[in-house]
């Protein structure tokens, strides 16, 4: 199948710099609203089957402009949410978060405190991923999130930490891959960028 995994717009907590990871999560600005209709007018034209959301409230208004537009309802999956956060919860401190994810490449078991383990969140990511491809869609949207995007793309691509060094997971970021859970995914394009791979 091929899968857009898109990132949310902006959200009040994106300009305020908070580490906003619970539930229900914060709403989009105005400026992540435009972003949401812009997303629509991209992906209007792929075939889609589905369009997937995590339980943060940010994912849903950023695919419901697509969804009106394609006549779809949204399908929620609170496994696609964000890498929670814990103790560190609307902290604009974010070195101590970035620390504890960045921890999981040594120690999938290393637990932010209050919030989620490597294994934890890549275990739930990964089904959620998993119930997308099951349903059966030749094409399908999962609007997420930035940092769950990273980690779990970092795993199931195969990409190493220098992918990093020029590219980022801004609002409404879409990364298209094709593959399934078993086979395995194939990065098609990260943004509008073109992966080529080597035969």
């Amino acid at each position: 199948m091929r899968l857009f995994l898109v990132r949310h717009g902006q959200t009040h907590a994106n300009v305020a710099r908070q580490l906003d990871t619970a539930h229900p999560g914060l709403d989009l600005t105005d400026v992540g609203r435009e972003q949401a209709v812009a997303l629509a007018q991209r992906l209007r034209q792929e075939d889609l089957g589905a369009i997937y959301v995590s339980d943060l409230v940010r994912t849903h208004q950023t695919a419901e402009p697509l969804a009106r537009t394609l006549g779809l309802e949204l399908v929620v999956l609170p496994g696609l949410r964000e890498i929670q956060a814990g103790d560190y919860e609307m902290s604009t401190e974010w070195g101590p978060y970035i620390e504890a994810v960045s921890a999981w490449r040594d120690d999938p078991a290393h637990a932010i405190p209050g919030g989620d383990t490597g294994v934890g969140f890549l275990a739930r990511y990964t089904e959620a991923i998993r119930r997308i491809a099951d349903d059966g869609h030749e094409s399908a949207v999962a609007v997420s999130h930035g940092a769950a995007m990273r980690v779990w793309c970092s795993v199931a691509l195969g990409l190493g930490v220098d992918f990093f060094d020029n590219r980022r997971i801004d609002n409404t970021h879409v990364v298209t891959m094709e593959g399934d859970p078993d086979a395995g995914w194939k990065l098609l394009a990260w943004g509008d960028e073109p992966i080529t791979h080597e035969r």
